[in-house]
């Protein structure tokens, strides 16, 4: 179940893949650093105030969707939930048309989060939507509405940096409008779902009191991530922020979609194992995902680390490849531990609905990020903000492992992950001792490919994860179904 559910999301996360290198390549090439660092700082204000306001609302779509579909109140909580949307969307517009003329920002910069207010709004009305299949089980339709979304805004972005003068604002722009034209084809299809149905108050309520701690932890995990962007912007300058935006997105962004793969997939089957046959359920799929997660997460983490001189030469310009290929290996490893953290440890919360507990570990995590900042960033530039990152995560990881464990234990597979490290260490053996030089994409793409076969044969021998039933599985969605006669 969980391998099908898996390579179902393949096609989401292969999209996320595509735009989050080449927003990466593609951006730095057309951007100066000044400007991409503009940009970066923009969408991650975007992101925390999404966080921060609408997220809650998803992570209740998430959480209660399998029971209502169960007690027959879906439209019930379907219209619950874009009720309460729209009086928070009209609130949130209001106040930021209002602080964006107040703000003491520069023209280009309060362009950018105009558009990034706009992109919010709209993506978080979709996600909702998305959400809301994705609990339901249907993978295809969320799979295809994704996909576009993320094509289309990867795609309107780039076109109207080149077209018109809108700058940073311009990637955020294409953004938005991805998420109307998208809606226009996936709302009508929820609002008749959420037909007859009457928003409760009292459901409203218990969304809130669950989903309040989800959003305030995902925006200290941002923060987290993030934060120090602001801080370099005051320590050090925006071209800076450019700098370390575009090594850390090639990191960060490879391992975070690889995980958000994983835990698409794992979630949903989680929340509908404990709500229909209870905990023992629930923990097997957990140990499943963890299993899974050690499979494709530690090579990954180590082979970007392994490639990071040639891999930066090739996906960044020129002025940002030196920084990038700094602070990459330290934001691989952090992107690792962040993986685990958020899309497993962080189930034990979900599960046993306590995510007061993740929210005040995330927050103490995020403050302690910002002020390992303040001491190293100075002293070591971009490579201090990096090194933060690494412990703040470290502190994260062991504080939510040693919580959660006591409010829901969850599996945890030593020896698939002891495969998965040896495999990972003989992968990493050939790619040092692989006698290749030249240009930067000839070595890249040699030391990546002999890395991967060289996982890939040592996880098949070994059955990490069982991952040999991936093949079968595969192989029996490319056979020709037989004709009806």
């Amino acid at each position: 179940m969980l391998g099908k559910h898996i390579l179902g999301y393949l096609p989401v996360q292969l999209a996320r893949g595509l735009v989050g290198f080449g927003g990466v390549a593609v951006l730095t090439r057309l951007m100066p650093a000044e400007m991409y660092g503009q940009y970066a700082l923009a969408l991650a204000a975007m992101h925390i105030t999404a966080m921060a306001v609408h997220t809650w609302l998803d992570a209740s779509v998430a959480r209660f969707h399998a029971r209502a579909a169960e007690r027959g109140s879906l439209p019930t909580h379907l219209m619950t939930i874009y009720s309460t949307y729209a009086l928070v969307s009209v609130g949130i517009i209001a106040l930021g048309t209002i602080g964006l003329a107040l703000a003491p920002f520069s023209a280009t910069m309060k362009t950018a989060l105009g558009f990034g207010l706009a992109a919010l709004t709209l993506r978080s009305a979709l996600a909702i939507g998305l959400e809301t299949r994705r609990a339901a089980g249907q993978v295809a339709s969320y799979s295809v509405f994704e996909t576009l979304n993320t094509l289309g805004g990867f795609a309107f972005g780039i076109g109207i940096l080149m077209a018109t003068p809108l700058g940073a604002a311009g990637p955020i722009a294409g953004m938005a409008l991805a998420s109307l034209i998208t809606l226009f084809f996936e709302f009508p299809a929820q609002i008749r779902q959420a037909v007859g149905g009457k928003p409760r108050k009292r459901r409203a309520s218990v969304y809130f009191a669950y989903g309040l701690p989800v959003s305030v932890s995902l925006v200290f995990e941002h923060l987290l991530s993030a934060g120090d962007r602001f801080l370099i912007a005051g320590f050090l300058d925006e071209a800076a922020v450019g700098i370390y935006a575009a090594g850390y997105g090639l990191a960060d962004r490879t391992i975070d979609i690889l995980f958000i793969w994983l835990g698409a997939a794992a979630t949903p089957l989680m929340i509908r194992a404990i709500e229909r046959d209870g905990e023992a359920a629930a923990r097997e799929v957990a140990g499943q995902s963890a299993r899974v997660m050690g499979l494709l997460g530690f090579p990954a983490a180590v082979g970007l680390a392994l490639v990071a001189t040639p891999l930066a030469a090739v996906m960044v310009g020129a002025d940002f490849r030196e920084g990038a290929a700094t602070i990459l290996p330290w934001i691989a490893v952090a992107g690792l531990m962040n993986g685990l953290m958020t899309y497993y440890f962080h189930e034990a919360f979900i599960l046993r609905r306590k995510t007061r507990w993740m929210a005040g570990i995330m927050a103490a995590a995020a403050l302690f990020n910002l002020a390992l900042n303040i001491v190293l960033l100075p002293l070591f530039g971009i490579a201090g903000a990096a090194a933060a990152t690494v412990i703040a995560y470290a502190a994260g990881l062991v504080a939510c492992a040693l919580v959660g464990h006591q409010l829901f234990p969850l599996p945890l597979p030593w020896l698939d992950w002891a495969k998965a490290l040896a495999a990972t260490a003989g992968m990493a053996l050939v790619v040092i001792l692989l006698p290749v030089t030249g240009p930067a994409f000839l070595v890249l793409i040699a030391k990546s490919t002999a890395g991967f076969a060289a996982y890939a044969g040592l996880a098949l021998a070994m059955n990490i994860a069982g991952c040999r039933s991936w093949l079968r599985i595969a192989h029996g969605w490319l056979q020709p179904s037989e004709a009806v006669t």
